[in-house]
């Protein structure tokens, strides 16, 4: 696509979704790490000075990025805890329902995940201290969001469920870095198939490892 220059606020709100939206549709093809300025602004039709005019870097757009996918997954997240929760069943079984939501939810959204694990190694550096904090200010809101959606099926957490839903996004961060082997390595596990014991299902990894944590932090009783 080709853009005039935008001479309205609404012109520009156009522009900068166009720049979030074709950097989520390149990260379904490649990984954060292969996303780059030069590539973006090709796809999205603009001069690469045109882009830094909406973000200040490659890093800026994933961070952004990574905000709007985060409130469009704990939305989804909402409905998908109403569903598949009873919250008659004992605490034991509602935890492992809470992680069996979380995994399957969470695997369904791959890029969310890759940008989670690129945030503090990648997506937080060459970016000013305005971007950055207008970020984590966001992304504060999300994560009392998100402990509000836990405690309300498993309000026994109380208030360990803060720390278990960050723990729930680094983890997913940690164990996509695991679950998308590079070409190379790929290769390595079909020629030895031993080695595929470092390949972790994303899904099915973070179910265990959730509920494992999930039991851990509840209360004795």
């Amino acid at each position: 696509m080709t853009f005039q220059r935008a001479r309205s606020e609404e012109q520009r709100e156009i522009r900068r979704r166009a720049i979030l939206d074709t950097a989520s549709a390149m990260l379904d093809e490649m990984p954060v790490a292969a996303v780059t300025l030069n590539e973006l602004s090709r796809r999205v039709g603009l001069a690469k000075p045109n882009v830094l005019r909406y973000f200040e870097s490659r890093e800026a757009v994933l961070l952004e990025l990574l905000d709007r996918l985060l409130a469009e997954w704990l939305t989804e997240l909402a409905g998908d805890l109403a569903a598949g929760i009873d919250d008659g069943l004992p605490m034991v079984e509602r935890a492992t329902a809470v992680a069996e939501v979380l995994s399957r939810s969470l695997s369904r959204h791959v890029v969310l995940c890759d940008l989670f694990g690129a945030q503090g190694s990648v997506l937080e550096h060459n970016v000013s201290v305005e971007v950055v904090a207008r970020y984590k200010r966001a992304s504060l809101e999300h994560l009392t969001t998100m402990t509000a959606l836990i405690e309300k099926h498993l309000p026994e957490l109380g208030e360990n469920a803060t720390l278990f839903s960050l723990q729930t996004m680094v983890m997913a961060g940690a164990v996509s870095a695991y679950s998308t082997p590079p070409p190379s390595l790929q290769a390595a596990y079909q020629a030895e198939p031993e080695l595929a014991r470092f390949h972790l299902e994303l899904g099915d990894y973070l179910r265990t490892a959730l509920a494992t944590t999930l039991l851990g932090a509840l209360p004795r009783r």
